[in-house]
């Protein structure tokens, strides 16, 4: 059988472990719901493992994964004077990385099916009437895989038209200018 780059097969990734770990936690997270509704009665014990799937998740696709496996990373500063957030965006030189067509791929389909995979557990839950409380875990994470979602699309985004800014201007003085306001922009 005859492999391509860019199918959906871990064994083409430029980064195996980092995309098996980073699947597995998400996946291991919605198991962990899905058999603790049907077979465990233990809620606490579910609630709790669960949220630390969900939590691990959060932190491993915005900090390592999406740097890993795209070349993208997001974070959120606080002005302490004003008290104004913002998101802040930085993606990898694409002369100095190569981002596979596999890993993109995986990343982009998991990031967007795993919200839609949440909210069709929450349909799921209010149609069983399986309780608020099972509700509010997938409230929390629909919270949690939203928000990286959001967050990495922008993040593209912002990789994309500043690409296109460098291409387009040159270099020096004009590209910082032309970064900062595409920066602000994207806010």
């Amino acid at each position: 059988m005859d492999q391509n780059q860019g199918d959906l097969n871990w064994r083409l990734s430029a980064h195996p472990i980092t995309l098996l770990v980073f699947l597995s936690i998400r996946i291991g997270a919605l198991l962990m719901y899905l058999f603790g509704v049907l077979f465990i009665d233990n809620f606490i014990l579910v609630f709790i493992l669960t949220l630390l799937l969900l939590s691990a998740d959060f932190y491993y696709l915005k900090n390592i994964a999406g740097r890993r496996l795209v070349g993208l990373r997001w974070w959120n500063e606080v002005n302490t004077a004003s008290g104004d957030s913002h998101w802040v965006f930085e993606s990898s030189d694409p002369n100095v990385r190569t981002i596979t067509a596999t890993d993109k791929r995986f990343f982009w389909l998991s990031l967007y099916l795993t919200p839609a995979l949440w909210v069709g557990l929450a349909i799921l839950a209010i149609v069983r009437l399986v309780g608020v409380i099972w509700l509010s875990l997938v409230g929390i994470a629909l919270i949690l895989t939203i928000t990286n979602t959001v967050a990495f699309s922008r993040c593209d985004k912002f990789s994309q038209a500043s690409t296109f800014a460098n291409r387009a201007l040159g270099g020096g003085i004009v590209n910082n200018l032309a970064g900062g306001l595409l920066g602000r922009f994207f806010r």
